[in-house]
């Protein structure tokens, strides 16, 4: 099993979404050159002695109520 510290999970995640965003919409290319895409930080908390199908149940049985609120990204 291979062990992954939250820190460097997310520098992947952000570096490999920056790289798939950039390539999807050249105009963010040109409005981050030199810069970064997604700010430094970042949140990471222990979800406890709960399991993963808890977890899991939990997010599949989050009502919809809100989701005009979401952000959406359209063609």
């Amino acid at each position: 099993m291979l062990t992954l510290a939250p820190a460097k999970l997310v520098q992947y995640l952000k570096g490999a979404t920056s790289r798939k965003l950039q390539m999807e919409f050249p105009e963010l290319r040109k409005r981050y050159w030199g810069q970064h895409l997604w700010a430094r930080g970042y949140f990471v908390a222990s979800s406890g002695n709960v399991t993963d199908e808890v977890i899991k149940s939990y997010i599949e049985n989050q009502s919809d109520e809100h989701e005009e609120e979401s952000f959406k990204i359209t063609k």
